[in-house]
């Protein structure tokens, strides 16, 4: 890994500690201003949420505390998750996608979250333990190297945490590895519609807040297509540009990125 990668890796292991430990504090969360609603007004992350894709009803099936208004968008809406299913959640956070799927995939379901942030990984516990829930566990780990065996999962989610990783090309590799043959990307992230200037991709915070790491949709097929994954399908929400433009308010960087959902298959199932 190179010198650059770690320190885009540490940096943004730092920024989302900062967002774990002001929402265990009831407060907002330091320079991730965007994809970010951590507040201890209930009703602004209920917002924020709502208009990601979530129901109200989603909101009241998690623990106190997991959702913390993180994400661009709900990758639930694409799993089609099945009772007995096993889910990775890659960036897990405080757990809340991965409760969520708890709740779908049932007791003889599993999920298994996976965070490289130690902090948010406590939060995510607690938030277990808090709700009592049997069915989930939190790993500590990186997404370009997931601590799983190979062919566990059925189906992976993120939500807003690829585009973070300063070795996107990898993250796919490992997460093919991971999943079961048949097994799918069930996947909401930002990805890049045009150029993005140099000025922009260079700045930490930016990259942090989900904006300067975002690859071009192009990029991310080709990628996905190396990993050995098919029928991949990457459908762009234009309208997502509303809410990013709150994220940097002035900087523009809603002309060139929006959120979008990413699906696919690892081939091999009868």
């Amino acid at each position: 890994m190179s010198v650059q990668a770690d320190n885009v890796r540490q940096h943004v292991r730092k920024s989302y500690a900062e967002v774990a430990e002001a929402s265990n504090e009831g407060g907002c969360c330091g320079e991730v201003s965007s994809c970010c609603g951590v507040s201890d007004d209930a009703a602004i992350n209920t917002l924020i949420s709502t208009r990601l894709g979530y129901s109200e009803d989603d909101l009241t099936r998690v623990p106190e505390g997991a959702d913390m208004g993180l994400g661009c968008g709900n990758p639930r809406a694409i799993a089609s998750l099945k009772a007995g299913e096993v889910v990775i959640d890659l960036g897990s956070g405080g757990g809340f996608d991965a409760f969520l799927s708890a709740h779908e995939v049932g007791e003889s379901g599993h999920v298994i979250g996976i965070d490289m942030t130690p902090t948010m990984l406590s939060k995510a516990r607690a938030n277990a333990e808090k709700g009592r829930f049997t069915n989930v566990e939190f790993r500590l780990g990186e997404i370009e190297h997931l601590p799983v065996a190979d062919n566990t999962a059925d189906i992976i989610i993120s939500n807003c945490v690829i585009n973070l990783s300063p070795d996107k090309q990898q993250v796919f590799r490992d997460a093919f590895r991971a999943l079961k043959p048949g097994g799918r990307l069930a996947i909401s992230d930002v990805v890049a519609t045009a150029v993005m200037p140099d000025e922009m991709k260079n700045d930490p915070i930016l990259h942090a807040g989900c904006m300067a790491g975002a690859s071009l949709i192009e990029e991310l097929e080709s990628m996905m297509t190396e990993a050995g994954f098919t029928e991949i399908r990457i459908e762009p929400k234009d309208e997502s540009r509303t809410f990013i433009r709150d994220w940097a308010p002035g900087r523009g960087v809603e002309d060139y990125v929006v959120s979008a959902y990413i699906e696919a298959v690892k081939p091999g199932c009868c």
